[in-house]
């Protein structure tokens, strides 16, 4: 009886072996560590559309071919750092940081490490150039200008009319991020050729959205322009129920945010944002090498308009732009 107590024993433990080995993961398969700085569901879709792109040329968890290690910070920022520091020391094989903080955080780190940026500025905007204007060698990915703004923000007197006095726009922007600051002042130059009055309050944390918003919105402002920061993503829905409650309404650059309840946008769409990444990292994988690959500008735009915000404020459709939901 004992021993056929012990053979079963061992029959079982071979049997786990066999299984566990068989659907484990491969020792040589490629490990990719994801950086979030923190959560939002409009950013998430980028993270969506990268995976997406590796998934197509065959790379994926799933099919055993691919070890993801996932970090997202919370908006904590020593914890980004933790995380960055972890894939480096799991040695991954490469890196996709979103957005900028988690771009900027992994190129501090790391000069050998291939990063794949996505939902970030250019290189030039983070501050990432040297002397001499060259990029971080192992700095790949998409990137965005702030070109599109202009067209974003002059939607604002086009669609907002019937006005008896120069439109005051409003918006917040982060001291802390160099990209909001810099967005700030390209807005500040398009408010003056447009003749509009720009209303500007700095906040330093989503933990301030709410107290900062509502002494904007006390300065009698037409309209709200959300600058494209990492702050107002996290914080959008604050920003949308106190300026809904205003009857203020709200236009941005980023199609995700007029998913969220503003009006229109001209802006990347940023599903496929991480989407040309993702092609990147898959190209990467496939040769075992960054030759030919370089940091790239985002490829595609989009003209967008949410029909319940339009309908919400009296406005007519912007011609050229598509309804998003």
């Amino acid at each position: 009886m004992r021993n056929t107590c012990l053979q079963f024993i061992a029959t079982l433990c071979v049997a786990i072996t066999l299984f566990y080995g068989c659907s484990s993961t491969p020792k040589n398969t490629p490990v990719i560590g994801f950086a979030d700085a923190f959560e939002d569901n409009t950013i998430a879709q980028a993270r969506l559309g990268f995976f997406d792109a590796l998934k197509k040329e065959g790379f994926s968890e799933e099919g055993k071919t691919l070890r993801v290690i996932y970090r997202n910070a919370q908006g904590d920022i020593p914890k980004l750092g933790l995380s960055i520091r972890y894939f480096i020391s799991e040695r991954v094989t490469c890196m996709a940081t979103c957005p900028s903080l988690s771009t900027i955080t992994a190129l501090q780190s790391t000069k050998d490490i291939p990063v794949f940026m996505m939902v970030s500025p250019t290189p030039a905007l983070m501050h990432l150039e040297d002397k001499q204007g060259n990029t971080p060698a192992n700095l790949f990915g998409a990137a965005e200008s702030l070109g599109y703004i202009d067209t974003s923000f002059s939607l604002i007197p086009k669609l907002l009319t019937g006005k008896d006095h120069a439109l005051r726009v409003g918006m917040l922007y982060n001291q802390s991020e160099p990209q909001s600051a810099q967005a700030l002042d390209r807005i500040r130059q398009l408010a003056a050729q447009l003749h509009l009055e720009l209303v500007a309050l700095p906040v330093n944390s989503t933990s301030e959205v709410q107290l900062v918003t509502q002494a904007l919105l006390a300065k009698q402002v037409d309209a709200f322009f959300a600058n494209p920061d990492n702050t107002i993503f996290g914080a959008f829905e604050t920003i949308l129920k106190a300026c809904n409650q205003a009857k203020v309404p709200i236009f941005t650059s980023e199609a995700g945010l007029v998913a969220r309840g503003a009006v229109a946008a001209y802006g990347a769409d940023l599903y496929q944002w991480g989407y040309q990444a993702g092609e990147q990292a898959a190209a990467f994988l496939k040769n075992k090498s960054t030759s030919g690959l370089h940091w790239e500008m985002v490829k595609l735009r989009k003209r967008v308009y949410n029909p319940d915000a339009l309908k919400q404020f009296g406005m007519a459709v912007p011609v050229n732009f598509e309804a998003i939901h």
